[in-house]
């Protein structure tokens, strides 16, 4: 809100807000649809949606152009591996280059929508060059299609592989972790029609081209 007021203040055209998939919940209905908000699961996920709904109230009560970008599970280079909100698949590559474990919570059959930080980054040059008619509206940015955990984990070990790496390592599973989502996946084509965003990167060719990287820079 302080953001908002500063840009009213500033004289500010429109504002574009880093919105999540985290705001649909524990809706199970796939792919994701912007209406389609179920319970949340997080206090990450409450601050997310709240920042959709200033955004939203700005639009209609000031006139104040918003768009919000609805971000899926996004990955590629310079994305830290360490911390508590360290992505799955910086973490899981520098793991297996370390030699470490790597930790599934459930069965491996839990899938998601990770979107190559290149795919992003085309959505949000388009959003800012693409003006007709795409303002006050809330877009997801992803890959569109869903990868379980236990074909990213084949695919991370395919790239290092690829790069001369080997891990054959298996996974180690363990209790599903209370609050997760089984399943996402998201509609983009409100994206396509609206703003032409047409993802260039499927998940494997971002892992590819991201695991070079990581191998440079994990230590």
């Amino acid at each position: 809100m302080n953001m908002l007021v500063a840009a009213w203040d500033a004289g500010v055209k429109s504002f574009i807000c880093a919105a999540s998939s985290s705001t649909y919940g524990d809706h199970s209905v796939l792919p994701k649809v912007k209406e389609n908000i179920g319970k949340l699961l997080s206090p990450y996920a409450v601050t997310k949606y709240v920042n959709e709904l200033y955004a939203d109230l700005s639009a209609k009560t000031y006139g104040f152009k918003t768009i919000g970008l609805r971000y899926f599970n996004v990955f590629g280079k310079r994305q830290d591996p360490n911390g508590a909100y360290a992505a799955v698949i910086s973490k899981w590559a520098a793991s297996m280059l370390l030699g470490d474990d790597v930790f599934i919570n459930g069965d491996g059959e839990t899938s998601r929508d990770f979107c190559f930080i290149e795919n992003a980054v085309q959505a949000n040059l388009l959003v800012v060059t693409v003006v007709e008619d795409v303002e006050n509206e809330v877009y997801n940015v992803a890959e569109g299609d869903r990868t379980t955990l236990n074909d990213l984990y084949r695919a991370l070990q395919a790239a290092l592989a690829q790069n001369g790496k080997p891990n054959e390592k298996a996974a180690v599973y363990r209790d599903f972790r209370i609050g997760d989502v089984r399943h996402s996946q998201a509609d983009i084509e409100k994206a396509a029609s609206k703003l032409g965003h047409a993802p260039e990167y499927r998940i494997t060719e971002g892992i590819v081209k991201a695991m070079p990287w990581y191998i440079e820079n994990v230590d």
